[in-house]
């Protein structure tokens, strides 16, 4: 199989490059989560990439999409990652579920200004008590006339402080098996009775919230698919979440690979044999992730498969976690007392094995829908 660009995919890389370094520095350094003033630039930066045609690569046209293979979004990701720009914005999982389950009067009524980044948008997915077992939800919302009521709890959920809609899995059908009884809703975050209070992570990140909703009122017009579709629909946003092309990991992971590198080559840090060797098989992990990646986005063809989505997330931990784990063995003390920023960087690596699925719940899948093994 042949992994280089086509004609077209190698003018759109060309022409992003282009466009980087034309704007990238007016946009490098101050974003994140940390601080109000990180997150209002973090959000800039979205509407700058909306702006200029690079949000929604792959969703429809007449959303304010742009109707391209997913390939793009794979050459997007890597390319920021490469260039040392802010990622992109989260939304592509939450995007394709409207699109390709929403009405046609709901997705004209939101997909443009998710896409445009005009709105900022989160999942509203686990809870205190559901959260690798996710059909255990317990956040309901009751259907009363033309609207839906909910009340419950979600938490780790990301951008939620400043966010205009939320993606929301609740239970509507409480007489219904687990999996069977949720529902998907756009929920409109500054609605009566939402509540977020923020999260504070140990790497400073102020990303998560954990958000209460007391007798919130949500159109019934804003129902994502059918009643009882919402287990269908989160397993398809979470096949897109999970896939390592989707968040640009190959393209960051390979940066941090080089600065470890020419620390070495340079002898700005020491290294014995021993590091040597784990960096080397740090390379070689990285390359096989690279390569996996191509293989993935080459075969997806417009679509994602949740077995194949756990298969990379399985992959991408292990690549990410150990080469911080050899980053911060070469650096030494200073990797904790120096600057702070790969220190958070290390401290997210040991999330990877948490966040969009655990590293059981993948590995249950793989097996069940790879393997074929029956269930335990």
């Amino acid at each position: 199989m042949n992994f280089a660009d086509d004609p077209a995919e190698a003018g759109f890389r060309a022409g992003l490059r282009a466009w980087l370094r034309d704007h990238l520095d007016e946009h490098r350094e101050g974003t994140g989560y940390e601080s109000a003033e990180s997150v209002e630039r973090t959000l800039r930066w979205h509407r700058a990439l909306a702006e200029a045609g690079y949000v929604g690569l792959s969703l429809p046209a007449a959303y304010g999409g742009h109707g391209l293979p997913d390939v793009y979004e794979g050459i997007l990701n890597e390319e920021l990652a490469t260039a040392g720009a802010p990622a992109s914005p989260p939304i592509g999982h939450i995007a394709h579920a409207v699109a390709d389950f929403a009405s046609e009067e709901l997705k004209a009524r939101v997909l443009p200004g998710l896409l445009g980044c005009a709105e900022v948008w989160c999942q509203g997915f686990s809870e205190p008590g559901a959260g690798s077992d996710l059909a255990g939800l317990t956040t309901t919302a009751t259907a009363d006339g033309d609207r839906f009521v909910v009340n419950g709890q979600k938490i780790w959920t990301s951008g939620a402080m400043w966010s205009d809609r939320c993606l929301l899995l609740a239970r509507t059908e409480p007489g219904l098996a687990r999996h069977r009884g949720l529902s998907m809703l756009v929920v409109d975050m500054r609605s009566a009775g939402v509540d977020c209070r923020e999260i504070v992570l140990a790497s400073g990140s102020r990303e998560f919230a954990e958000v209460f909703f007391d007798d919130v009122s949500v159109p019934a017009a804003n129902l994502v698919g059918e009643r009882g579709q919402g287990w269908r629909i989160a397993m398809h946003m979470l096949a897109y979440e999970r896939g390592p092309a989707d968040m640009g990991w190959v393209g960051r992971l390979g940066r941090v690979l080089a600065e470890a590198r020419e620390d070495v080559r340079t002898g700005r840090v020491a290294a014995d044999a021993g590091l040597r060797l784990r960096l080397a098989e740090a390379a070689v992990d990285v390359e096989v992730l690279r390569w996996h990646v191509a293989r993935s986005l080459a075969g997806r063809g417009g679509g994602s498969d949740g077995a194949a989505g756990s298969v990379d997330k399985l992959l991408t931990t292990r690549v990410e976690q150990n080469l911080y784990r050899v980053v911060s063995d070469l650096a030494g003390p200073s990797f904790v007392l120096g600057a702070p920023g790969p220190f958070a960087d290390y401290l997210w690596s040991r999330a990877q094995s948490i966040y969009g699925g655990t590293q059981q719940i993948q590995r249950q899948i793989v097996a069940q829908r790879v393997l074929g093994l029956p269930r335990a």
